[in-house]
């Protein structure tokens, strides 16, 4: 009889930074290991705690630049600060400038100094001010690159202006990067043309992953040199946002977007509450072959692609082609009566109930928030507005 004593192949284990799985000895149970870039996990749910990327003295620096939204960074400008991360070697430390507030944890993103301009609103167009907020973070760093990510929501603005002004080496577009070289596209996306870093890197969304395996050492900073309400704004002024009705906006554009699916039976109620919320309206497939919608608010991979901070889905069961136009939104909300729906798997949060209740419900509850809003500027002596008329 072979009295060889069988080892568990499942027994607990983590996956290290450096890719080495290790075995939790002592330990019973059934676990399957896996590496989180976003967390060193541990079979149990439990998370390891990161490395810090380096400990030793900075000598050098690579600054990333980006607006931050509602205190948040999006997508793209985290990658920019994991590629400032990822290139930096142990004797360079990544600072972060943020125009505007950021409520996120600067080192989990791998910055080790931050540096927050919260008189800055990316909504608020000051390119000038902005200009010289760089060029003063630059001059108090001395960086030997600043990345910045190549977008349409004032980086990629921000980071022309500044080379233009500051004579600087730029490459745009950049689709890959490491310590030695940047690359782009080149001949209609046909070939790669390769340079060596330049002094100011516009990275394309996608050129590197967000989540790292270590964080940064996180430090807030002050921007010694810099004030922001004697910055130049003489040549532009700003005419602030226009307002516009969230139904006529293009769901690709739309921020925030409430969706209707088959288990959504009173289409009018849906409608006053995409009103009430100043959301645009999307919807399911079915919906619209149901005649709800019309086709221009289909959303999913046969209709639209869309990247809202807030997607709200009633009643969609959440068909692969659904979830795959709906990849790129940052916060989803599932209302659906079944709990086990694939766009649970999906959401953030999933609220277990009838779509028509739930509307019913977030209807009134927004109209109990807007009384209670108006009381309070009453109560502060703030004019209200009752259809357009000021009171």
């Amino acid at each position: 009889m072979n009295t060889i004593k069988r080892i568990d192949p499942r027994r607990p284990f983590v996956v290290t930074a450096a890719g080495l799985k290790r075995i939790t000895l002592g330990e019973e149970g059934s676990a399957q290991g896996s590496f989180d870039a976003n967390a060193v996990t541990s079979l149990h749910g439990r998370a390891a705690a990161k490395p810090r990327r380096t400990a030793q003295p900075a000598q050098r620096t690579i600054l990333v630049v980006a607006h931050s939204d509602r205190g948040a960074l999006d997508e793209h400008a985290r990658e920019a600060v994991a590629a400032a991360a990822l290139i930096a070697d142990a004797h360079t430390q990544v600072a972060l400038l943020v125009f505007g507030k950021l409520k996120e944890d600067a080192a989990a993103l791998g910055a080790d100094k931050v540096i927050e301009l919260a008189a800055f609103d990316r909504r608020t167009f000051a390119p000038e001010s902005e200009v010289q907020a760089l060029a003063a973070c630059a001059a108090q760093f001395a960086p030997v690159h600043i990345l910045l990510p190549d977008n349409a929501a004032g980086d990629g603005d921000l980071g022309r202006r500044y080379a233009a002004q500051a004579g600087a080496s730029v490459a745009t577009h950049v689709v890959e990067i490491d310590a030695a070289h940047v690359s782009v596209y080149v001949h209609a996306k046909q070939a790669v043309a390769k340079r060596t870093v330049p002094e100011v890197v516009l990275l394309a969304p996608g050129a590197v992953d967000s989540r790292l395996p270590f964080v940064g050492a996180g430090e807030a900073m002050q921007l010694g040199s810099f004030d922001a309400a004697a910055s130049a704004a003489a040549r532009y002024r700003d005419l602030g946002i226009e307002e516009t009705d969230a139904s006529q906006v293009a769901l690709e554009e739309a921020d925030f977007i409430v969706s209707a699916g088959n288990g959504v039976t009173d289409i009018a109620a849906f409608e006053a509450l995409a009103g009430v919320l100043g959301a645009a309206i999307g919807a399911s497939r079915v919906a619209v072959d149901n005649g709800h919608f019309t086709r221009d608010k289909q959303v999913g991979a046969t209709g639209k692609t869309v990247q809202a901070s807030v997607y709200i889905a009633f009643g969609i069961s959440g068909a692969v082609q659904h979830l795959q136009g709906i990849k790129d939104c940052r916060h989803v909300i599932a209302v659906n009566l079944d709990a086990s729906a694939p766009i649970a798997k999906r959401a953030d949060l999933t609220v277990v109930g009838d779509a028509r209740e739930t509307i019913a419900s977030l209807t009134e509850a927004v109209a109990r928030a807007r009384a209670a809003h108006g009381e309070a500027d009453r109560a502060a002596g703030a004019p209200t507005v009752v259809e357009g008329v000021a009171a």
